[in-house]
């Protein structure tokens, strides 16, 4: 019997290993985990995405994306025939950003963004001062950061501000949190909701995905049985 071949892209300047409390049965999937490069000069996230859609080596494959990489799956999808497109901890089209997301738009804002800070963060971690819930949020940081250029960073932040997707594509399957903090659940729509889901819910739900992402790819219209 054929596998199902699902290929899974990161979130920002993150590595596959987030994705490593996941585990789909394996006489039924094949899984396949894309990491993040450092984007050429003048790239768009169109033309990145083109370059991304080229890792893809099985016909008709499943994407999976988490946060940046949610709205890297729906670019791939210019390029490829994906059976099914599933985003998590993400936004379907700019209409789905929060207000923040905008206004730093329109304001250039987030070009100040101390980059070299976010990628340092995780070497907090090392000291103790910190609570034991920062201790271990540091602690995550650390283990799934996977881009370290200051570079990546800027370019990823400015193609997040500037994704210039106006509507959802119907085609998308999206499940969310509830309680994420990065994309708010009230300007989300039509989306398969987690109780509890905060942004990072890849990892603290990720017994809930392990159960319902088989059943969500394997239905016709991806929805739960």
């Amino acid at each position: 019997m054929r596998r199902i071949p699902v290929y899974f892209v990161p979130g920002l300047g993150a590595n596959s290993l987030i994705f490593e409390f996941i585990k789909l049965p394996e006489d039924e999937f094949e899984c396949i985990y894309l990491e993040w490069e450092l984007p050429q000069e003048k790239d768009s996230i169109t033309d990145y995405a083109m370059r991304m859609a080229k890792k893809i080596h099985h016909e008709h494959p499943v994407l999976i994306g988490v946060s940046l990489g949610g709205l890297m799956v729906q670019e791939m999808m210019k390029f490829l025939e994906p059976e099914k497109v599933i985003i998590i901890s993400s936004a379907k089209s700019n209409k789905e950003y929060p207000r923040l997301f905008k206004f730093a738009k329109y304001t250039k804002i987030y070009k100040l963004v101390p980059t070299t800070l976010l990628i340092k963060m995780g070497a907090l971690a090392k000291f103790p001062i910190f609570g034991r819930k920062i201790n271990e949020r540091l602690r995550l940081y650390k283990r799934y950061l996977g881009v370290k250029e200051t570079r990546f960073w800027r370019w990823a932040i400015e193609q997040i501000m500037l994704w210039n997707r106006n509507e959802p594509d119907d085609r998308v399957i999206h499940i969310h949190g509830i309680k994420d903090e990065v994309f708010p659940a009230k300007r989300i729509k039509n989306f398969i909701p987690i109780d509890d889901g905060t942004h990072v819910m890849l990892i603290i739900r990720h017994k809930w995905l392990t159960e319902h992402l088989p059943k969500i790819i394997k239905d016709e219209n991806g929805k739960l049985n």
